[in-house]
């Protein structure tokens, strides 16, 4: 019902606003996993509008090269509009590559977290959210996308 899907929608905007980096994933067989990356991004700075938060924009399935449907080219644009380190992967074939693009965030997020010299980490000065529960953030997420004769909203 409408007042699950603001609620669930309330966990994600906490979940996001306690985030200290995010991963965009596409597969480059979809573009429409890939078109919705942007609109991701706007929702996040509207949440962080000042805060200098490590991303990683990676593209899945890269074993899948006949099925392409979005190009390295495009890939490598977007993570420079969005001022991101761009990894294309194959989680099937070879997982080291994934690892290695989450290495290279975490990597970022201890240099950003080490250069703050004992000030207060980004946003701890404002009352930051209890982590969320995933269980039940899963569970309202879940029922609110079986929803009969509701659409699920895409933030």
């Amino acid at each position: 019902d409408e007042n699950d899907t603001i609620c669930c929608q309330e966990q994600i905007n906490r979940s996001i606003y306690w985030a200290d980096g995010f991963v965009f994933v596409y597969s480059i067989t979809d573009y429409e996993s890939y078109r919705v990356i942007r609109p991701l991004h706007q929702h996040i700075r509207k949440i962080h509008p000042n805060a200098n938060i490590p991303l990683l924009l990676m593209a899945n399935k890269g074993d899948l090269l006949r099925a392409r449907q979005v190009s390295t080219k495009e890939g490598h644009q977007l993570a420079n509009e969005l001022g991101c380190p761009y990894s294309e992967v194959s989680a099937r074939e070879n997982f080291e590559g994934v690892h290695e693009a989450f290495q290279q965030l975490c990597q970022e997020l201890s240099r950003i977290i080490g250069n703050c010299n004992g000030e207060k980490r980004r946003g701890l000065h404002l009352i930051r959210p209890k982590s969320p529960n995933m269980q039940e953030l899963k569970r309202r997420l879940k029922q609110a996308l079986s929803s009969k004769g509701k659409t699920a909203t895409m933030l």
